[in-house]
């Protein structure tokens, strides 16, 4: 890399302008279920038809029209929809007495809190898309929350535990506490079962992330095993039964083998989790069945420690790791963009004001957040392996952000995890410092 950059380039490392946010969906519909509970029909470009969510609001919300709540993302389990945890569960009562708005919204009976690959055509249905970019802020500007990370949480059951942690895992800026109860938390562990769980409601075979077996690295970009590094910062909690009949709140008297599965999938999270050196709450509370009755238990028990969470605060981490198979992602202010031939991880690692690690292949444009002196020049050194390292300067632009060009190597051919082919992982370490 040239140690001097022509004026041309150094304007390229100016930043581009930010994307125009998404358009609010349509609301269509609006039932008021009872004084606490409403129903919300919308209709967004994501989904292929309208769908439903349930809002339920702290008692006082109408009186006090000034005060400000924090928010509960619930998300309901396969087979079942946006009133699962107002029906069923005991959401109403358990937050009766809590300042907290509840939001609950339609994932589709399989739709796996995903955006559908479609057998590589994608399109509907878009569910991460709906959730995440378009559905908390429609949230955040139509009531009266706090609309930061440190007042966010997300909690859900079975497949809906699953996207708690995929959530999580992807997002963590947007989420200070997750809960999964009885969650499908890792993918790679019945594969087929997932498929098939999306094609019983309508999908088609390999609908949600292909063919695991060819595809492999799409369903681990979701998987909350593989992304379980990226949760470091938020409190979380794992709770299973092992599906044992016996348990004190009722079941079948058969091994119910869907439970003993999420058993075995929160267990290896679980132990990646401790690996990582990452605090959380492991709950095997033993006997116990894939019903209602446990995670009425399970949300009732977790409320209390999420309430303290929002009252507590909690702030970004001072220097962030991030894993992404996307060729763009962005996470607390930093964005990434890799140019590569294939699918595979990328890794942002100890990202702060003094510089980062990035791995993967190919090469990528690395945008900071504003952590800088604005219009000011900075001396950015490259190191790659074991050869001699370079430099380069670089201009922040009037918010005090830098655009830096990474060179990784060699891009690889084949995606990752593809059986019989070999990929290489390449790391280069930046380093910033104010120019003299």
């Amino acid at each position: 890399m040239p140690r001097r950059l022509s004026l041309a380039a150094l304007a390229f490392l100016a930043l581009a302008a930010p994307a125009a946010a998404a358009p609010d969906p349509q609301l269509v519909g609006t039932k008021q279920l009872s004084p606490r509970l409403r129903e919300l029909t919308l209709r967004t470009p994501e989904l292929a038809a309208p769908t439903h969510v349930r809002v339920l609001l702290p008692a006082g919300y109408a009186s006090h029209r000034k005060r400000r709540y924090p928010v509960l993302y619930l998300l309901h389990g396969a087979s079942g929809s946006q009133a699962d945890w107002t029906t069923q569960g005991n959401a109403v009562a358990l937050t009766a007495k809590l300042p907290l708005i509840v939001v609950m919204p339609d994932g589709g009976p399989g739709g796996f809190y995903t955006n559908w690959f479609n057998g590589g055509k994608g399109g509907a249905p878009r569910w991460e898309d709906w959730h995440i970019k378009r559905l908390i802020p429609y949230v955040d500007s139509h009531y009266r929350t706090r609309a930061t990370r440190s007042e966010r949480a997300i909690a859900g059951l079975s497949m809906g535990g699953f996207g708690t942690f995929t959530y999580a895992a992807r997002h963590p800026d947007l989420f200070t506490a997750a809960l999964s109860m009885s969650g499908a938390v890792d993918l790679t562990v019945a594969p087929g079962v997932i498929d098939a769980i999306a094609v019983a409601v309508g999908g088609s075979p390999r609908s949600l992330f292909g063919n695991y077996d060819t595809d492999q690295v799409r369903w681990r970009a979701h998987n909350p095993l593989d992304l379980a590094e990226n949760l470091r910062g938020l409190a979380l909690w794992l709770r299973t039964g092992n599906g044992q009949p016996g348990g004190p709140l009722g079941g079948g008297p058969d091994l119910d083998v869907i439970e003993a599965g999420v058993e075995a999938m929160a267990k290896n999270v679980h132990a990646r989790l401790a690996k990582l050196g990452i605090p959380h709450v492991f709950d095997d509370y033993g006997a116990g069945q894939h019903r209602w009755p446990y995670w009425n238990r399970d949300l009732e028990e977790t409320l209390p420690a999420i309430m303290a969470r929002f009252r507590k605060g909690s702030r970004p981490p001072a220097r962030v790791t991030f894993n992404a198979v996307e060729p763009r992602y962005s996470v607390y202010g930093w964005t990434v963009s890799v140019k590569r031939p294939a699918l595979e991880f990328s890794r942002l690692s100890k990202a702060g004001r003094t510089g980062f690690t990035l791995s993967g292949s190919g090469s990528a444009t690395v945008r900071t957040p504003a952590l800088f002196r604005r219009r000011a020049r900075y001396r950015v050194t490259i190191a790659k392996g074991r050869r001699a390292s370079e430099s380069y300067p670089v201009l922040a632009d009037r918010r005090g952000r830098l655009r830096l060009l990474v060179p990784l190597g060699p891009g690889n051919r084949a995606q990752e995890y593809t059986t019989g082919a070999s990929t290489r992982v390449f790391t280069t370490r930046v380093r910033v410092a104010r120019a003299p």
